[in-house]
This record gives structure tokens, C-alpha cells and sequence, in this order.
């Protein structure tokens, strides 16, 4: 009996490798076509971060030492590194309502977590200036309740500039995680209240390990793409808020200085890069000690 059990589970992983050979070729399209559109500019920037005229580092020596760029580099990791955190704390109370819910509601409520999408990033953080400021709606309910002279500052620094991003990035935390929890077996929790376990046991030691891979993937979609936008920070931030994405603005638009901008651009793929390769190592951790 054993012996078939092992046959099978052998004849299994060969039909799943020859499945996985047989959809190869079907990337291949995709893949030059990423490659044609992502590695010519790559190189065109790489090549004019070291200078048009001539070859230096001077402009990666400039980044590295000037205390200005020192701060806006802490403000990209920590802007980036609050607004995952934050998205991924909201999107797994979303995602686990919407693994609860039967279809019908669940598509619904999955337009409604698509609305970030559906809107300019522009015409939304505009919109965030008229709801965060202190004239807005949550300062106005704020002193029905409290009273003349309660506001609070939540616009032009870094609280408007976190929730307008992850307004923004919600969604890249909760189909993750609302996937991993949909292909969870349903029958463990069962057994578990049957055996006693309390419900918030049986969260914990049950359906929290198995999602803690997803919950690595939206963070770095979420991560990445929050330490590149520059809208956001530009129209909700502060001075003190300015990330590496403004300074690259800053520099083609108004300074028209090319290599600089390119250098910095350069420098945010790689920080950006690198936050990408660490969480992705903690997920390879987790999920290798996970039992």
C-alpha cells in the first residue's frame, strides 16, 4: 500500500514538471517583450548616471556623502517601510473579512478595494488635500465633537503622505493575502474547534502561519512601489518629506541636470532592489522553519 502511495506521488511530480516544461514557451513572449520596453532605458540611465561628457563616479560620491541626500534616503525607507506595514495591517483584516463572505459579496467587495485603481493618482491625493486639511471633513467632524480649535495636522507632512499611499497601495496587500487564505483547507480549523481551540488559537497556530508568504509578497510590492512614487509625497508631503523619486523630478524637470538625476534614479532601483531581496529572504526563512 505503501509502495503505491509512493508510485503515485512519484507519477504526480513528473506530470507537474512536464506541465511546468510545456508552459514555458508560453513565457518566452513575455519576457522579450519586457526585456525590448525595461532594459534599453536601464542602460541609458546606468550609462548617464557616470556623466554625458565623461566617465565619473562623482555623482554616486556626491549621493553617498551630502547630508542632504542621507535624509531623503531615510525618508524613502521610512515612508516606504511604514506604508507597507500600515497596508499590510488594514489589508489583512479586509482579506480576512472577504474570505468570509460568500462570492456575490465578495466581488463587490472586491470593487470596492479596486477603487484606488480606477482614479488618478494625481486627482486622489488632490483629493486627500480637501479631506485631510484643516478646513476638511475629518477636521470638521473632529471639532463638532470636540469643539472649536481641535485639528489636526494631517496634511503637508508625513501622516497625509503614509495614508495617501496606502489608500493608494491597499489592494497590493489584500489579493495576497485573500488568495492564500481562499486556498487554505477548511477542514483544519473544523477539526481544531472540535478538538477545543478557541478561535483566536486556531488564528494564530492555523490560518496566520500559512499566510505569512503572502503577507511577504504585499509587503514588497507594497515596499517598492511606495519608495518610487513621488506625486504622493509632492502634494500631501512636507519639505522634510522629500523622497529619492522628487529628487529625480527635481533634477530633470527644473534642474535639467541629467547625470545627477540618473544617479539617483540609479540608486533608488537599488535600495529598492535590496528591500525587494530582504523580505524575500525572511519569506524563504519563515517558510523553510514553519512547520
Amino acid at each position: 500500500m505503501s509502495q503505491l502511495a509512493l508510485d503515485s506521488r512519484h507519477q504526480d511530480g513528473i506530470l507537474a514538471g512536464l506541465k511546468r516544461v510545456a508552459e514555458g514557451p508560453l513565457v518566452v513572449p513575455l519576457l522579450i517583450f519586457l526585456c525590448a520596453v525595461l532594459v534599453p532605458p536601464f542602460v541609458f540611465v546606468f550609462l548617464t548616471s557616470f556623466g554625458e561628457k565623461g566617465w565619473t563616479a562623482g555623482y554616486y560620491l556626491k549621493i553617498i556623502s551630502q547630508p542632504l541626500y542621507q535624509k531623503v534616503f531615510l525618508n524613502t525607507l521610512e515612508i516606504g517601510g511604514s506604508t507597507a506595514v500600515l497596508s499590510i495591517f488594514l489589508g489583512y483584516f479586509v482579506a480576512l473579512h472577504l474570505s468570509r463572505c460568500s462570492r456575490r459579496k465578495r466581488a463587490l467587495y472586491l470593487m470596492l478595494v479596486m477603487l484606488p485603481f480606477w482614479t488618478s493618482i494625481l486627482v486622489k491625493s488632490f483629493a486627500f488635500t480637501i479631506i485631510l486639511g484643516t478646513g476638511g471633513v475629518i477636521n470638521g467632524v473632529i471639532e463638532t465633537v470636540f469643539g472649536p480649535g481641535y485639528k489636526l495636522a494631517m496634511i503637508f507632512n508625513r501622516v497625509g503622505v503614509i495614508i495617501g499611499l496606502t489608500h493608494w497601495l491597499l489592494p497590493f496587500a489584500v489579493f495576497p493575502i485573500l488568495s492564500s487564505l481562499l486556498a487554505q483547507d477548511r477542514n483544519l480549523p473544523v477539526a481544531a474547534e472540535i478538538m477545543g481551540a478557541s478561535r483566536l488559537r486556531i488564528f494564530w497556530t492555523i490560518t496566520f502561519p500559512q499566510t505569512l508568504p503572502a503577507i511577504g509578497a504585499g509587503a514588497i510590492m507594497v515596499a517598492v512601489i511606495a519608495m518610487g512614487s513621488f506625486v504622493t509625497p509632492a502634494l500631501l508631503g512636507g519639505r522634510g518629506d522629500l523622497m529619492l523619486a522628487n529628487m529625480v523630478d527635481f533634477y530633470i524637470r527644473e534642474a535639467l541636470d541629467w547625470p545627477m538625476a540618473s544617479a539617483i534614479a540609479m540608486a533608488l532601483i537599488f535600495i529598492a532592489g535590496a528591500v525587494a531581496l530582504a523580505l524575500q529572504l525572511i519569506r524563504t526563512i519563515v517558510r523553510a522553519v514553519r512547520p
